[in-house]
């Protein structure tokens, strides 16, 4: 049943890990789509060698549209979502080949656990959560600029396994993509008529510190724990105050 699923991969100067992606994503499909964004490193190159198909999008700050741009390239019936770090476990292949054999109306969720900065989270903001990844072409579309999520109206069934998201190297890396991302946030925010002051920017980021510390227990992964709990403080703040800024 492989020859039924798309796997879809946007990316964007991904030479480090998208020959690994690829390989990975082909023990449960045949079918590799990549929506590139402009890469100027090899990316494509390495894409290709390793038997993905490459589509090309220009980057308009906006991760929905790239998604459902990708949409019109699946022929196949079922569509699975993979970012450019994201690795399948065993288990989760062997469920995602199960799903496709039983060829349900049902959309699929995963858990995901979370590596960044050499560690592995169990706690906190980086705990492990659950993605809804996997659909029937046909019934999912994509909203949001950021932070985007699915709309699907078939039942969700989260399936056995693990995908391993190996996000942020160091914290230059986790930098540049909080300077973009929260930007694409404050940006649509505004558009949507939403108004802020820095009295609440401040608010919002210090109960996600306690929330991510306390409330989610981030203290337990010790040091890992407390720094990922004051980049989420930090985050919050920035994308609130780029929204302020805005208005001001």
């Amino acid at each position: 049943m492989k020859n039924n699923l798309t796997v879809v991969i946007l990316t964007k100067n991904e030479e480090k890990t998208i020959q690994k992606v690829v390989v990975n994503a082909q023990k449960c499909a045949d079918k590799v789509l990549i929506v590139d964004s402009g890469s100027t490193d090899k990316t494509v190159e390495f894409a290709e060698s390793a038997g993905a198909k490459v589509v090309y999008r220009a980057w308009d700050n906006d991760f929905s549209a790239q998604r459902n741009f990708a949409l019109q390239h699946v022929k196949t019936p079922w569509v699975l979502y993979l970012d450019a770090d994201e690795f399948l476990d065993d288990t989760l292949i062997d469920s995602i080949k199960a799903a496709l054999v039983k060829n349900e109306d049902k959309q699929y969720s995963m858990l995901r656990r979370i590596h960044a900065f050499g560690f592995e989270y169990k706690h906190g903001i980086f705990k492990p959560d659950e993605v809804i990844r996997m659909f029937k072409t046909d019934s999912v579309h994509w909203e949001n600029k950021v932070h985007e999520r699915p709309v699907c109206s078939m039942p969700k069934e989260c399936l056995k396994g693990f995908i391993e998201h190996y996000t942020y190297e160091n914290w230059q890396d986790w930098w540049e993509k909080a300077g973009r991302y929260t930007s694409i946030w404050a940006e649509d925010t505004y558009n949507n008529g939403k108004k802020t002051s820095v009295g609440s920017a401040f608010f919002h980021a210090f109960y996600g510190f306690i929330r991510a510390y306390l409330f989610e227990a981030g203290f337990i992964d010790g040091w890992s724990g407390l720094y990922s709990s004051l980049q989420h403080f930090i985050y919050t703040l920035i994308k609130y105050l780029k929204l302020y800024e805005k208005y001001k």
